[in-house]
């Protein structure tokens, strides 16, 4: 054993002595859509006085924090996303209407002089004509308000008499406490004890002593209490007290026909203060508990499944190394979960999707090692399998490292670009990269080696897998296909096929997901069965004409409608209780239209810098025809891609659009090491055509691309069959992005950098070894093999 092979071994086991400690110790964070609750997003909008930037935001999620704490929510998570956004996670909350109409309200308290009955129709509180009740931010219907000359207003008292109330005399922001009692002696019921501050204690005196100056029973004596332009207690100053003189104390009494609930949530707005700005709710996702248990179960079989059959063909198709790679794969999984778990990645559904699928694509590199390795052993026979398997990781290592760096380049963008949910599949991918790399060029490096060394792996050349040529490159250099000799017509072929998917998605059209349309989507449960019809005329007669009904997973029902508050979504609920029995919430999203429109635009964003940032990449590290090429076919395997799903009719929504970026960064995946080996060999040979050098590249790199596809293919047809509805779309678009991938590698890429090729008058690239920094005529260095002393005979 050499003292690299060494450093190699005591790193891996160091490493994953780490990682089964972190995996026996600690747990991971499970984001709400895996173990269920509700996930709300507010905007802060601009008032007439203050402007929602970072620092009336941040007061105003501290203002939130105070009234979910008071909620009895069980670890909430409040934090700012940009400038005046609030991300509210409520763990095991399932019915957020509670939640969302404590979070949403101003709770703009104020305190007013009653000045006499108002203007509107006396006992109604009805407004004057041309005046309607107003809808506020959190989606509720307001009292009618309307002036009554400068600085005045009109409102309904608690039994619906119009008062005409003068201006605002103290605001809630002088309230110090406020408190829900019972009080079973007075027979009061239920009411809201305030406690005021000293200098708010004084405008209360003098507000209340003003208004004892008029006769008992006169609406002058009254003081009105508004919460949000309504009244909710207008009480008599009591005779006792003088005129002029108020109430001595600092503190009051809100009474009225208040429920115990409605008491405390009344406390909690005024205890909670009034937001420095006005806030909307543009997003709110609910999942229920067992969708997110079914989730985890359902990856864990598929991750399982698709692990153990990609563990079962690279062992059967590089034999002993195959198996030391089928380690090495159980280590990548055990330390990429590690990682996950130390760094304190919250793992949402597509992260953990990303995690699977990072199973499936981590046995790239060693793949790539194995045929370099195999192509050594094939053309020097004689040479020690050792030096052919050190060879291999040298001459692998450029195509490992620039596949591996546009996935990065993917999982940035995803993380950087994607929102909510899709930015963990980001992390979880970049993760799943890193890790894949250490997996297979220190721990599978490291057993390889050491198998290497031993005689009897060494003598038997069937038995460790890379001795011989396999059997489609044997196969592929006996027939040697002409496979270039008129590259045009591949390029009509792809051409077709990017014409039948811009037909499907002009003539079907893109189902866009509630995600980039806004509305509601909600996934429901019955106790009995109910058929789509049934349920769409039940709906129909409920009201919704508009909706739109669909099965969903085993039995579910899907129905999605435009805007719904959720008042609207339990009357939605209770009418299909009415025909399915015991009905439970399974799935709820509600995204308003102006987060929908930012989302798709993000989308189309999101896709440009994929395209240019890849360019960009690839212009750096090859030919700017290779990279040109290279991007052609990317943009060829999304426009596949979304032409499959809009003939399929299925929807396109945020986790497709990571699965659409983990495309892109497998095709370009796919293209750099083909590029990458035509760089080799066209240097080496610089006088033979390029369309052989490009023949013989294909024909060389193709048991790689198969192999790997492999890989990913087992994982992903796991999960398509295992996943369920939540993670489906996401497999199966990833499976025709792979199968897209592998064609437009060969038959895309390469074709279309030979016709740019023709126009190019850029020379050759140099031969390996002779760079930019070699001299001419000066002998190149030969790196010697590691086993050689240098001794010859």
């Amino acid at each position: 054993m050499t003292r690299a092979t060494a450093v190699r071994a005591v790193l891996a086991v160091a490493v994953l002595l780490a990682s089964v400690v972190i995996t026996l110790t600690m747990s991971p964070r499970l984001g709400l859509d895996l173990q269920g609750g509700t996930r709300i997003v507010l905007q802060a909008h601009d008032s007439d006085t203050v402007t929602a930037d970072r620092e009336t935001t941040d007061r105003t999620l501290e203002v939130l924090r105070q009234r979910i704490d008071s909620l009895g929510v069980s670890e909430p998570t409040l934090t700012r996303s940009g400038e005046d956004r609030i991300i509210v996670e409520l763990p095991d909350v399932q019915d957020p209407r509670q939640a969302a109409e404590v979070i949403g309200r101003t709770a703009q308290l104020s305190f007013h002089a009653v000045e006499g009955p108002g203007t509107g129709k006396p006992e109604t509180g009805e407004p004057p004509a041309g005046d309607s009740e107003t809808e506020g931010t959190d989606g509720r219907k307001k009292p009618p308000a309307f002036d009554t000359g400068p600085g005045d207003l009109t409102l309904p008292d608690e039994q619906g008499r119009s008062l005409a109330l003068g201006p605002s005399r103290l605001s809630g922001a002088g309230v110090d406490d406020a408190t829900a009692a019972f009080d079973a002696q007075g027979g009061a019921g239920w009411s809201v004890s305030l406690t005021f501050h000293k200098d708010a204690g004084q405008d209360w005196k003098k507000l209340t002593g003003e208004a004892a100056c008029h006769p008992a029973g006169d609406d002058r004596r009254r003081v009105a209490i508004v919460l949000d332009e309504k009244v909710i207690s207008s009480p008599q100053v009591d005779p006792s007290v003088g005129c002029r003189v108020g109430l001595p104390s600092g503190t009051t009494q809100i009474t009225g026909s208040f429920s115990a609930d409605e008491a405390r949530d009344l406390a909690l707005l005024i205890k909670g203060g009034a937001l420095p700005v006005p806030v909307e709710i543009v997003e709110q996702r609910t999942v229920g508990p067992t969708l997110g248990a079914a989730a985890i179960e359902a990856s864990a079989q598929a991750a399982l499944i698709g692990a153990a059959a990609t563990a079962l063909f690279i062992t059967v198709v590089y034999r002993l190394f195959g198996a030391l790679a089928a380690v090495a794969l159980g280590a990548y999984g055990m330390i990429s979960y590690a990682a996950l778990v130390a760094l304190g990645v919250t793992l949402t559904l597509p992260g953990l999707a990303g995690f699977v699928l990072a199973i499936g694509m981590a046995v790239d590199a060693n793949v790539l090692v194995f045929e370099r390795a195999r192509e050594e052993c094939a053309d020097r026979p004689k040479r020690t399998l050792r030096s052919a398997l050190t060879t291999g990781f040298q001459k692998a290592w450029s195509a490992v490292a620039d596949s591996n760096a546009t996935t990065l380049i993917a999982a940035g963008l995803l993380f950087f670009l994607g929102s909510g949910p899709v930015k963990g599949f980001g992390v979880t991918l970049a993760i799943g990269v890193v890790a894949s790399m250490f997996s297979a060029l220190v721990i599978a490096r490291a057993l390889t080696e050491i198998a290497a060394s031993r005689r009897f792996v060494s003598d038997y050349r069937g038995v460790n897998g890379i001795g011989r040529p396999g059997a489609v490159r044997t196969w592929l250099v006996r027939k040697d296909p002409q496979l270039f000799r008129r590259p045009l017509r591949w390029l009509v072929v792809s051409a077709a096929l990017v014409a039948v998917a811009v037909a499907g998605i002009v003539v079907r059209g893109i189902d866009l997901g509630v995600e980039f349309t806004g509305g509601r989507l909600v996934e429901y449960s019955t106790s009995r069965p109910v058929d789509v019809e049934t349920a769409r005329d039940t709906l129909a007669a409920a009201g919704f004409k508009d909706a739109e009904v669909t099965t969903a997973g085993d039995g579910d029902l899907s129905v999605r409608t435009g805007k719904l508050d959720n008042d609207g979504e339990h009357a939605l609920r209770s009418a299909l209780a009415e025909e399915g029995g015991e009905t439970k919430k399974v799935r709820d999203e509600l995204i308003g239209p102006s987060l929908g429109d930012e989302l798709r635009r993000n989308a189309l964003i999101a896709l440009g810098v994929a395209v240019a940032v890849q360019l960009a990449y690839l212009a750096v590290r090859f030919r700017w025809t290779f990279a040109v090429a290279s991007v052609v076919a990317m943009v060829h395997d999304v426009v596949l891609v979304v032409g499959a799903f809009a003939w399929l009719g299925r929807p396109v929504d945020g986790i497709f659009l990571a699965a659409l970026l983990t495309v892109i960064g497998y095709s370009v995946n796919d293209s750099v090491v083909v590029f990458d080996r035509v760089r080799e060999l066209w240097g080496a040979n610089r006088k033979t055509p390029l369309d052989t050098i490009a023949r013989r590249a294909v024909l060389q790199t193709v048991p790689r691309t198969v192999n790997t596809g492999m890989g990913a293919l087992f994982i992903l047809a796991a999960l398509a069959v295992l996943g369920g509805d939540s993670l489906a779309d996401f497999a199966i678009a990833l499976l025709i992005g792979i199968v897209v991938g592998t064609w437009s590698s060969v038959f895309t890429a390469v074709p279309g950098a030979l016709a740019l090729e023709r126009s190019a008058k850029a020379p050759p690239p140099p031969a390996p070894g002779k760079g930019k920094g070699t001299a001419r005529g000066k002998a190149r260095t030969v790196r010697r093999d590691p086993l050689d002393n240098g001794a010859r005979v």
